[in-house]
């Protein structure tokens, strides 16, 4: 993905204006690098629970303790996109880190059970708060 399709991609997610197709795992992912690189007026792990939540509603969806919205994933994957950035060069941009990032075990869209078990991610509790991983900590 290039840096302008990722621009336009989160421009289009931050709008809610993304057909909810092309909300991906790698979406997800890009709109986050993106915030974190070129948004400083925007506090991703502040900020981003209630974009998801208006993203989610304008598509359609419903943010509730079975659908929708999930603090802990969501904070888990800003943790970890800035682990990515610090790791790369400074200046990096989006696209590069986006591929530093798919390239890594975080590509995988079950990257998060390496971390949690099924039972503890998938409960309510998760998808309201943040919940501590139970198999092993994320990396500091």
């Amino acid at each position: 993905m290039t840096d302008e399709e990722i621009a336009r991609l989160a421009t289009d997610f931050c709008d809610c204006t993304l057909p909810k197709a092309y909300w991906t795992h790698e979406a997800h992912f890009a709109t986050a690098l993106w915030l974190i690189l070129k948004r400083p007026d925007i506090a991703p792990e502040r900020d981003m629970p209630g974009m998801i939540r208006r993203y989610n509603e304008s598509v359609g969806g419903v943010n509730s303790d079975s659908s929708g919205y999930h603090e802990t994933i969501t904070q888990a994957s800003l943790h970890m996109a800035r682990r990515v950035v610090a790791g790369q060069p400074g200046g990096v941009t989006p696209s590069a880190a986006l591929a530093a990032l798919m390239a890594s075990p975080l590509g995988d869209k079950d990257w998060l059970f390496t971390y949690w078990s099924r039972d503890l991610l998938m409960a309510a509790e998760a998808r309201r708060n943040w919940v501590a991983p139970d198999r092993t900590p994320l990396p500091a």
